[in-house]
This record gives C-alpha cells, structure tokens and sequence, in this order.
C-alpha cells in the first residue's frame, strides 16, 4: 500500500473511533417517542371523509376536508375517535397520471386526550396505496422498510408506524378500499426527542452541517439508491431541505446541523413504476447507485461505513418484522442491500464507487 494510502487508512481507523461516539452521545440524549411511535405493532384505523371529493381535487388542491379517524380492533385505546382536517399532500403523487390516490396530511381538531395513542399529535403525514391495485402496497412497504432501516442507524430520524385502514366515504358510509398505509413521525417531534429544534431557514451551507450526520445522511441515501434529495438547499419557495429537515441548536450562528431525509419512494430500493431520476443526473433507472456526498466528509464516510457494516444484520432483519412484504420483493431487496455493503466493505470499490465520486 502506498504511503498515501497508509495515512488515509490511519485516518478512517481512528474516525471510526470518532463517529461511533458521537453516534452513541445521540443515543443517550434520545427521549422516547409518543405513544402512537412507541411500538411498531400495526394497528387499524378507519378515516371517514369526503374522499371521493378529495381525490378529485387532490391534482390542483391541499384545501382541507372534515374527516373522522376511529382507531379499531384490538388495540390500546381501541374506539378512540378524533375529528380530522384532511388534506392532499405532497407534489408528484398527487399527479393523477402518477397516483389515483393521494398521500394525506391529517391534522387533529383538538389534543388527542391523555392516555390516547395518539396523545402528542398535532399533524401527521400519512403515506397512503397510490393505487389500487395491492401490488402497490409492496411499494410502499418498502418505502416504510427505508424508515426503519435509518432509524436502526441513529435516532436522529423519523419514526414510523403501519395502519391497516379502512378508506369511509362521509355521505354514503360505504368501504371503498382497505389499504395498508403508515404514518411518519413530524419532524419537530423527531427534534424534541433528541434535545434540539426543528430549524426552519430556505438553505444553509454544507460547512454548517454536522459531519458524521452528513457523512451518515450520504452513505443512507446511496444504500437505498436515492438520488432525489438535497441536505442544504430547497426548491424556490420551501424551506429547507428537498426531502429533507434540518434539527439543530437554534443559536446564532447556525452550526453543526442534522439533516433528516424523508420521502423515498422515488429510490432504487422501492423502485415504483412512476420512479425516474432526477433530470440533472445521468443514471438510466433510479436502481443505479450514484454517491453524492461531498468530499470534506470523506474521513467521516469512511468511519461511517464501519458503523453501517455493524448494524448490517439488523438492517437485514428489519424486512423480517415488515407484515405482508412478499418474499420476492424482501429477496429483490436483500439483493440490492448485498450490493451496497460489498461496496462499502472492499476498500476498491469503496474507493472507486464513493470516495472518488464525491462531490466538491
């Protein structure tokens, strides 16, 4: 090995050293979630609204509908009901030629009561079957599988939770579907929980960014194979970031910031049928990697990558705990797992595929 080569291995091992700590400082300062993040149980709820309105206006509208959400079955607090401001949400999914069936934004009339599940909810995101067909549902599962791999890596992220739901047309009563869908964590609750603040500014710059986060953020963004994303910049008019929040101390000036993704049914790892690259990057299909983080984080990515090959079994075993993921799909993904860690393993590839490919 050449001396350089010596000195960059010299580097990794000791920011291995480096990265694990401050990984396991967020571990202890991490409060416990609210009840309905607590458990990853699958509970079952019915939502009664106009939806038949709503969807058709999903394409050009967010304007909220009354609605009702009654939690069933067996579960804690089971009868709880909780009147709603329902809403469409998001950008591509609304689009008709995408999705037939919007994701939903519900936002709670009144605080849910103490010893409810949902106690703590103010607004919550709902990833919703996009169509009806329930081979979509495996998609979506998926999406929920890349939640749940971050949050094995580091609290620093957004908890989820599945819901069998019942879809109730308001005027007539009647069932239109039931889907499997999920919630995600707000980001504020996310910020709470590890001892900081949801940091709402239009950008930042990436020497603002918590390193070991950014380098985590980069190396999870390419294991799932998503490339629609930015950790310090938004689309005009959004606060950042694109399909990403930023937690952090509030103090002036703004500085080692935590970016959370969210939002990734467009990666590899999900691989949707509506799902292409972005425009502005020169990948056939969004199944092909391409590592974007930046080169000022390279000894941290380096030190990352050991702390993802030691949680690389429970990773893996999350798509054990994923109800209803068919066995060709959860293969399809340990597959394309499989890939990834071979990358970060041989020092070759992991020079060739990442470090090399970063972004200045």
């Amino acid at each position: 090995m050449s001396g350089a080569g010596k000195r960059a291995m010299a580097r990794g091992i000791f920011g291995v050293f480096g990265f694990i700590a401050a990984f396991c400082a967020t571990q202890a300062i991490a409060k416990e979630a609210k009840p309905l993040f607590s458990d990853d149980t699958i509970i079952n709820i019915q939502l009664t609204a106009p939806f038949r309105d709503l969807i058709k206006k999903a394409p050009d509208s967010t304007d909220p509908h009354a609605a009702t959400l009654t939690l069933i079955g067996d579960a804690d607090g089971a009868g709880e009901k909780h009147a709603l401001a329902l809403s469409a949400r998001g950008n591509s999914r609304r689009d008709t030629v995408v999705c037939k069936f919007p994701p939903l934004r519900i936002v709670f009339n009144e605080k849910p009561a103490d010893g409810a599940l949902f106690k703590g909810q103010k607004r919550l995101k709902l990833v919703t079957h996009c169509r009806k067909s329930r081979n979509y549902q495996q998609y979506y599962l998926l999406e929920y599988a890349a939640y749940k791999f971050l949050n094995v890596l580091t609290p620093q992220s957004l908890r989820v939770r599945l819901a069998n739901i019942d879809y109730i047309e308001a005027d007539s009563g009647k069932l239109l579907y039931s889907r499997t869908g999920f919630f995600i964590e707000d980001a504020d609750d996310a910020a709470k929980r590890n001892g900081v603040k949801e940091i709402d500014v239009p950008g930042v710059t990436v020497a603002q960014l918590d390193t070991n986060a950014a380098a985590r953020f980069a190396l999870f963004q390419y294991m799932i194979g998503n490339l629609d994303w930015s950790m310090y910049s938004s689309l005009a008019g959004d606060d950042c970031c694109h399909n990403a929040k930023l937690i952090g101390d509030r103090s002036i000036p703004l500085n080692n910031l935590v970016p959370v993704p969210y939002d990734f049914d467009y990666s590899g790892i999900v691989d949707a049928p509506y799902a292409v690259p972005p425009e502005d990057i020169s990948v056939r299909s969004v199944r092909t990697r391409r590592y974007r983080g930046f080169c000022a984080h390279n000894a941290e990515v380096r030190a990352g990558a050991a702390m993802f090959v030691e949680n690389r079994e429970a990773i893996y075993g999350v798509l054990d705990g994923i109800p209803g993921l068919d066995a060709s799909k959860k293969n399809k993904t340990v597959r394309y797992l499989d890939s990834f860690f071979l990358n970060i393993s041989d020092e070759e590839r992991f020079e060739k595929q990442l470090l090399d490919k970063c972004r200045s």
